[in-house]
């Protein structure tokens, strides 16, 4: 089993008199998320289709294949020679990104695509990753993203923009593929027509469904299924290894005080401080595409008075906050109700159960991440 490579997390700063003076320190002024109101222009939401800031360091060399497994093994080799086969774009990529070059628009046959078909921890997304760092292409003529990410691009974008601004690109990197939304599982599928007729080549990955822990995996035959006409482009590629989710989701550390939670967000440098029922209504007035530009510049998210979030609509929104929270390692601490019982029954068992068991499990670890800048005050 392999994971990704740790990068330093950047911790704020504590002074050693700021911490050992009781009641609130005003060292520093904490920031606010809500104060925030990012407007990101279309190129830019583009270029940040890139890995995640955790898979920064990442390459296949340093996936270190499981010898009781050699499904990874034998996925690693296959990948190397996918990435080998992508050109650098050259010409004829430079033809296609600016719009020229019409002749060259054809799909080559054969499977221009493929699908890492495992459970958690097997390091579906370090592989994705390495393949992106691999494919000798300029880093503008390759995206990588959750399938969450590109469904809001479409949503920012709209659809054709979204066609025309991928369609010059080598490679298309798809993580997390989410099949629980029929709508957005159309969308994307037909984005994905599109951009394998432009010659894009593609790899994805998904997650396994909370129902499905004990088999680890989303059977290869479901994404095929549900992409229908993209089948054909696509080689699955079985990669076994221990499931480590299967016992169900780690405990939520105890939720701090609003005193401590208000004394960490002023003493650590790059903090934010929010109420959690005004960062959600904030939510509902930045489209979801701007979540990253929302956390740019933010050393750790304070938040008071967790509580359960009141809608789906809601919900899915902090869902992808989670998600952009995570991938740059921004610790959480919060006060109120613990991180695991943000959603109700109902919504854990409904058809987005996938993504909000995600968002718990996401937040509980940067809210152990945060536990060091607790110790401090």
């Amino acid at each position: 089993m392999s994971g990704s490579l740790p990068r330093p997390v950047r911790w704020g700063t504590v002074s050693s008199s700021a911490a050992s003076r009781p009641g609130p320190i005003a060292d520093v002024a904490p920031l606010s998320l809500c104060a925030r109101e990012p407007h990101v222009p279309a190129d830019r939401l583009v270029a940040e289709m890139v890995p995640p800031p955790r898979f920064d360091a990442v390459r296949f060399g340093t996936y270190i294949p499981d010898p009781n497994q050699p499904s990874q093994t034998e996925a690693v080799r296959v990948l190397e020679g996918f990435a080998a086969g992508l050109d650098g774009g050259g010409d004829s990529g430079r033809r296609r990104l600016f719009g020229f070059g019409k002749a060259q628009k054809k799909a080559p046959s054969g499977p221009r695509g493929v699908y890492l078909d495992g459970g958690y921890g097997v390091g579906k997304t370090h592989l994705l990753a390495s393949l992106w760092h691999a494919t000798p292409a300029e880093p503008a003529l390759k995206a990588f993203g959750t399938f969450v990410e590109l469904t809001n691009l479409v949503g920012a974008l709209g659809f054709q923009q979204t066609v025309k601004t991928l369609s010059g690109h080598r490679l298309l990197c798809i993580d997390e593929f989410e099949l629980d939304d029929p709508g957005d599982t159309v969308l994307v599928s037909t984005l994905l027509g599109k951009l394998v007729e432009a010659g894009v080549a593609l790899a994805a990955t998904s997650n396994t469904l909370p129902d499905k822990l004990g088999e680890g995996r989303f059977a290869a035959a479901d994404f095929l299924r549900e992409i229908q006409g993209l089948s054909a482009h696509f080689r699955a590629l079985r990669i076994d290894g221990e499931d480590y989710r299967h016992r169900g989701l780690p405990e939520a550390p105890p939720p701090y005080s609003d005193d401590v939670v208000t004394r960490v967000a002023h003493a650590t440098e790059g903090a934010s401080l929010d109420a959690f029922p005004d960062l959600l209504d904030h939510l509902a007035r930045v489209h979801p595409s701007r979540y990253g530009a929302l956390t740019d510049g933010i050393g750790a998210v304070c938040l008071t008075g967790v509580r359960p979030v009141p809608d789906q609509s809601t919900a899915l929104r902090l869902v992808v906050l989670a998600d952009r929270l995570y991938d740059r390692e921004v610790p959480v601490l919060a006060s109120g109700l613990p991180f695991d019982q943000l959603f109700s029954e109902e919504m854990l068992k409904g058809g987005y159960r996938k993504k909000y068991f995600r968002a718990i499990s996401r937040l509980t670890a940067l809210a152990r991440d945060a536990k060091k800048l607790a110790d401090t005050v």
